[in-house]
């Protein structure tokens, strides 16, 4: 099959069928591919070591004691799982804010809207919550930035994260050769930090401590699944994305997309498991004397566990550096999640859900509309969500949601274009890709339902804002509701689940938890066995109601340059 180049991207041709040759990839106007390899590695390590790696270890080891070990591993086997199948997707469709488009391409507008409105969100809520971490270790100098007692920012802490988020959008002007360049100097201390911590705090070991206070697993495995959302644990591998987000501005991302994704989570990976040892190794037998619980609620600990830690050891100079860190790490992180929410925003113009003014770019290839837009919208999650904690659940939720859409659209798009380029192909796609959904389904049940009720509300005021957007645009899409048919299904259905579940969720600040809002009408494991087979029910529904292929492949010409592509004609 011979290709060929038109005014409005690749072609195939040659299929003997007589049709018009169609659009076989997607292209960004305006942004410029100067990140490589490296660069793009460290955009997704950026994320992923971000102020996760500050708490993660202090409130998994308090939820689930030494078993916490475990709950690192599975998380990490999961987001493995989920890492890998957005390297195929975004080596095949290497373009701007990839995880808000995938789903558009495979199942067009309705199912689009929903899936790219959770990215949008997913990365609009990291800034601030990178933020109140660095509030939160800041308090230990300037108390008044943080309230231990009440566990959650001041009035002058919260005057401190605009100045910050402010500063995460004016360093993001930058053009990205520099920005990328700012950047990985950034990740560069970010992973020799806590790598350094670790081999450190390895001289303080104390193998005791992981029989200690109820064994290996005082709370039981309810606790320890309980704990992987709402400690903080899938939060912390949160990021590896990133350079999907970032797709339309890496050179050569066929080759480096897929690598950098897997290279990202898989030091990660490595680092938050040994982090937890050694956490959990180096604290003293006071901190332990009431048990792993009570270790959440220490004031100590509270302020910076890691550093209260090395203190506890007479490793001043250590809780010193770790202090610095807690600084640098989020800000990093905050960083690099305000530079793919406005890249988001810029591929939800594309795809027309936003208004077009998303889309605008300046001469140095920066979407500034989308970016000033992702600051403004940034500071509307500090009010009902005062603290660390209080975010991680929203967030860590709102992005297995976005997670979720990936093996859908991988199931798609092997069902679609079978024959399309795929420069990383997953092996055992048709058995990863359910599975994959049924991870990320698991996630979503195990946050609870005090956070997905939440979830539901930002996500119904996000159809009526893109609602109205749409209703203005003249060359919207076409509503695509047949292919979309089992997505309310899907979230109602999830929401029935958690309600009946065995899983609350949130707490409305650290220390003063909500009454029960689940049921728990379903027994433990069978309310997991009903979530993976409602998960395959849906998957293969939507396997069935997927655009045919000349209509997803009309979606993905219409964004094959310039948007002034006539409307692509339904079938």
């Amino acid at each position: 099959m011979a290709a060929e180049t038109g005014s409005t991207g690749t072609y195939k041709t040659g299929t003997g069928t007589g049709t018009p040759p169609t659009a076989t990839k997607p292209t960004d106007v305006g942004l410029r591919r100067e990140m490589g390899l490296i660069g793009a590695t460290w955009a997704s390590e950026t994320s992923i070591i971000g102020s996760g790696w500050l708490f993660g270890a202090w409130l998994a080891a308090a939820a689930a004691g030494t078993a916490a070990l475990l709950g690192w591993v599975i998380a990490g086997v999961a987001v493995i799982i989920l890492a890998l199948v957005h390297a195929e997707l975004g080596a095949m469709y290497p373009v701007a804010g990839g995880t808000a488009r995938f789903p558009h391409y495979a199942y067009g507008s309705v199912a689009g809207i929903s899936f790219g409105f959770f990215s949008w969100v997913q990365a609009l809520t990291v800034a601030p919550i990178e933020c109140f971490a660095v509030m939160q270790y800041a308090s230990y100098y300037w108390h008044s930035v943080y309230n231990t007692t009440t566990g959650i920012t001041t009035g002058l802490g919260y005057a401190m994260t605009v100045i910050l988020m402010a500063m995460f959008t004016a360093l993001n002007f930058f053009a990205m050769r520099l920005f990328s360049k700012v950047n990985a100097g950034i990740t560069w201390w970010k992973v020799a930090i806590p790598v350094f911590a670790i081999i450190v705090l390895f001289t303080q070991f104390k193998s005791s401590n992981f029989g200690s206070h109820g064994g290996f697993m005082p709370y039981g495995i309810k606790a320890l699944f309980g704990a992987i959302p709402s400690a903080g644990i899938v939060f912390a591998y949160l990021g590896f994305e990133q350079a999907d987000q970032l797709a339309g501005e890496i050179k050569n991302p066929q080759r480096n997309l897929p690598r950098a994704i897997i290279f990202a989570i898989l030091i990660g990976t490595l680092i938050y498991v040994l982090l937890q040892v050694v956490y959990i190794g180096a604290l003293t037998p006071s901190l332990l004397s009431h048990g792993w619980a009570a270790t959440g609620n220490d004031p100590g600990l509270t302020s910076g566990p890691f550093a209260f830690v090395a203190g506890a050891v007479a490793l001043g100079w250590l809780a010193t550096l770790l202090r610095i860190d807690a600084v640098v790490s989020p800000f990093g992180t905050g960083l690099i999640y305000v530079t793919s929410t406005s890249r988001v925003g810029y591929g939800l113009a594309r795809n027309r859900y936003f208004p077009q003014i998303f889309a605008k770019v300046d001469k140095r290839g920066i979407p500034w509309v989308s970016l000033i837009l992702a600051f403004v919208f940034g500071l509307l999650f500090l009010l009902p969500f005062p603290s660390w904690k209080s975010l991680v659940g929203l967030v860590t939720s709102a992005s297995v949601l976005m997670y979720a859409g990936a093996p859908l659209s991988l199931g798609a798009f092997r069902r679609q274009v079978p024959d399309a380029d795929r420069p990383y192909r997953l092996p055992w796609a048709m058995v990863v890709s359910p599975l994959a959904f049924i991870i990320a389904n698991l996630i979503i049940y195990w946050s609870g339902f005090e956070v997905l009720w939440k979830l539901g509300i930002v996500l119904v005021i996000g159809y009526v804002l893109i609602g109205i957007s749409m209703a203005f645009d003249p060359k919207r899409p076409p509503l695509d509701w047949k292919s979309a048919t089992w997505l309310p299904v899907y979230l109602i259905g999830m929401g029935i689940i958690s309600w009946q579940g065995q899983y609350n969720g949130a707490a409305s600040s650290d220390k003063h938890p909500l009454p029960p809002t689940s049921t728990g009408n379903l027994p433990f494991w069978w309310d997991m066995l009903v979530v993976a087979g409602f998960s395959l029910a849906i998957y293969f529904w939507a396997m069935a109601a997927r655009l045919p292929r000349q209509e997803m492949l009309d979606l993905v010409n219409r964004q094959a340059g310039d948007d002034e592509l006539p409307e692509a004609p339904r079938h």
